[in-house]
């Protein structure tokens, strides 16, 4: 996979998911097996550039490139200027956010709601790629199949945009209309991929080896996107590479790596935000990792009244010492269509 002069290390992505995708999630999955990523969508507004949300979203410290920031806007002049503010601050690749269904995104006219005025979305990309083309930026889109079920314009604003100089188009096989509800589709996102020369990236309940086998299939896709199905299970990218190429599962990680990955997890969590946000934030991912094992249940009740990280390493690495003595691996798992990892689905940006 290429994406301008960026060679990929594979086919396999992580999706841009709002309150997810932050750089210690980021570097988690490429360790194991994605090779791209995409950052939580940074908004174009120049008067939230310097808060402390925008910041730690934008924060790339110590990551592998190519670094992807994804913007989300409504206004052609303040996309470009967000390109050039992230292109500044490490960014080598610019996303351009077209799939976000969240309310509170697609009432203001941005996200998935662009593919509703088409003549708007490509006067976007059209400042967007002329702001990142003299630094030798590529642009990327990812967008939905359409706003709704009668209204599927994926294929015409692919044109557009791969005619306006984007180098990359992902298509998430779902309209705004389900936002994650139901199946995805995926002949949508053959008939981008027939419609265009550049690379295409399918999205969209890609929960097992087997099913990113049959969507590569069905679709033609030069890569697939995982979202969802890596929140607690990160080691998905590695399960998928394995039998791509083999056609044999891998084994589920041990429960004693399982605990390291998800103790060095948190540390690098907390690092990024203060001890308040963070013991607080690293909450949905630690219920992620172990609402399928036995007594994770139980145990996220009792982890979420713990309000220090010394408390919740301490915890965490008890329970997991616990499992241990009793299995060796983790239960292999896969997530039905649509369903979310206890997640407030309308936060994420996929």
């Amino acid at each position: 996979m290429q994406i301008g002069p960026f060679a990929l290390a594979n086919h396999l992505f992580v999706a841009p998911m709002a309150g997810v995708t932050d750089r210690p999630f980021r570097q988690l999955c490429k360790k194991l097996g994605a090779g791209y990523a995409v950052s939580e969508m940074v908004t174009s507004r120049k008067d939230l550039w310097n808060s402390l949300k925008t910041s730690r979203r934008a924060n790339h410290d110590g990551e592998p490139g190519p670094i992807a920031v994804q913007i989300a806007g409504t206004e052609a002049a303040m996309m470009a200027e967000a390109a050039v503010y992230n292109i500044d601050r490490g960014a080598q690749i610019i996303d351009i956010n077209m799939g976000c269904p969240a309310k509170k995104v697609c009432n203001k006219w941005a996200g998935s709601a662009l593919m509703q005025d088409e003549q708007l979305a490509i006067e976007i990309v059209d400042a967007v790629v002329k702001a990142c083309a003299p630094r030798n930026v590529p642009v990327t889109l990812k967008m939905r199949t359409g706003w709704c079920q009668t209204e599927k314009n994926a294929v015409v604003l692919a044109r557009a945009a791969e005619a306006a100089g984007v180098q990359m188009v992902t298509v998430h096989g779902r309209t705004r209309e389900q936002g994650y509800k139901g199946a995805a589709e995926y002949d949508t996102i053959a008939a981008v991929k027939a419609a265009l020369r550049i690379p295409v990236v399918a999205n969209g309940d890609v929960t097992s080896p087997e099913k990113a086998r049959d969507v590569l299939a069905a679709t033609g896709a030069d890569a697939i996107m995982i979202g969802r199905a890596a929140q607690g299970y990160p080691w998905i990218f590695r399960e998928v590479a394995h039998f791509l190429a083999t056609g044999t599962h891998l084994a589920p990680p041990l429960v004693s790596e399982v605990k390291k990955l998800l103790v060095e997890h948190l540390y690098d969590h907390y690092s990024l935000y203060d001890e308040f946000i963070g013991v607080r934030s690293a909450r949905k991912h630690i219920g992620w990792y172990l609402q399928d094992l036995p007594g994770g249940e139980d145990f996220r009740q009792r982890m979420n009244l713990l309000e220090d990280s010394a408390s919740q390493v301490a915890a965490v690495e008890t329970y997991l010492d616990e499992l241990n003595e009793k299995m060796d691996r983790i239960p292999a798992r896969e997530l039905a269509s649509g369903q979310a990892r206890g997640h407030d689905m309308m936060e994420l940006a996929a």
